[in-house]
């Protein structure tokens, strides 16, 4: 005869210590990513926090469930995983973009779709929680984009190049302080390279973004326009929009409504200064092209100096691999070898080419 135990519904059989110990995990990982949001809320302001409350809210309903179906196989509160620990704890210290990238990734990695215990809507809440927050992390995506594409570009570009710069010359047999040299030249002449490139390329993209923004001064004679027999359509037309779409919303404009909600392009206050483009630039890539000179800084030679420089560049690169994995809402550890197997490919060839021109001479 099936009985309800401690925990199960009437008419069911009573929950495994399997199911018990699954229900309290989810129960305590729900109350740690409801306390994540509630931290990242408290760093701010308008509709943000408001999104991010309404997401606690959300955990909390979650809560009530496994509290149903754990009845009284409560018990003692339990800690959540390790994963979700280490979230709070950022949350709680930065509340920054990269948080909301690692909440991202934690919602993606729900099992409610597979789990027979958690409703469909829990697991429907769980994937429009990713795309809410992957919202709320692309704004800040889009406020450092132009620093970190060209920080991330400078320094994996300082490392893999600097590295192959003295690894092919350590492989021709040339003297410690020639490889040395040869590490803080390419250094400098990289890192000035860089940053020159990165100012005519950030203020070049300023420019054509600045070119295709909609004239302030335009927006001020509408009030004057004809309203029948007017080109206010033809904007709207222009950037995209459906020609009967277009009519309609130049007569609400007409109207009075405001026409700041047409789409328009990309601000340029997306995509950075030229300045701190520069300065990124230069930075990251001086800092990623010294890690490859410093066995030789420190008087090492030979194939030890070699497999030291390439030991701490591929440490190197599979850090920052998996910081842009984590800041992407990828897979940091597939991010981190694709960096890896690119920058060890380069220096492995260029070590061969300059063993090939060692051989010759």
């Amino acid at each position: 005869m099936t009985s309800s135990a401690p925990g199960g519904r009437a008419g069911e059989p009573a929950p495994s210590r399997a199911q018990i110990r699954r229900w309290q995990r989810y129960l305590a990982d729900e109350r740690a990513e409801g306390a994540i949001y509630r931290d990242l809320a408290s760093r701010r302001s308008g509709e943000e926090r408001e999104i991010l409350l309404e997401l606690a809210r959300a955990e909390q309903r979650h809560e009530e469930h496994w509290r149903r179906l754990l009845g009284d196989n409560l018990g003692h509160p339990k800690r959540a995983a390790l994963r979700t620990r280490f979230i709070g704890w950022l949350a709680r210290r930065f509340g920054s973009v990269f948080v909301l990238a690692l909440v991202q990734r934690s919602e993606a990695r729900s099992q409610y779709a597979a789990d027979s215990d958690a409703t469909t809507q829990m697991a429907a809440d769980e994937q429009i929680h990713e795309e809410v927050v992957r919202s709320l992390a692309a704004r800040g995506r889009n406020q450092i984009s132009g620093m970190f594409r060209a920080g991330v570009f400078g320094a994996n570009d300082g490392l893999v190049s600097n590295l192959a710069l003295v690894l092919g010359f350590g492989a021709t047999g040339a003297s410690s302080a020639t490889v040395l040299f040869a590490g803080l030249a390419g250094l400098f002449a990289g890192a000035l390279s860089m940053a020159a490139g990165e100012y005519v390329s950030v203020s070049s993209q300023r420019e054509l973004v600045d070119a295709s923004e909609p004239d302030p001064q335009a927006a001020a004679a509408v009030k004057d326009l004809d309203v029948d027999a007017n080109e206010l359509a033809l904007v709207y037309r222009a950037r995209g929009m459906a020609a009967a779409e277009a009519d309609a919303y130049a007569a609400r404009v007409l109207e009075g409504y405001q026409s700041e909600a047409a789409p328009e392009g990309r601000r340029a206050d997306t995509i950075g200064t030229p300045w701190s483009a520069a300065g990124s630039s230069f930075v990251f890539f001086a800092s990623g092209a010294l890690l490859p000179v410093l066995p030789y800084l420190f008087g090492m030679s030979g194939t030890p100096a070699v497999l030291t420089a390439g030991g701490i560049v591929g440490a190197a690169l599979l850090i920052t691999g998996g910081f842009v994995g984590l800041m992407s809402g990828a897979s940091p550890a597939r991010r981190g070898l694709r960096q890896l197997a690119i920058g060890w490919g380069a220096a492995a060839a260029t070590y061969l080419l300059g063993s090939l021109f060692g051989i010759v001479v």
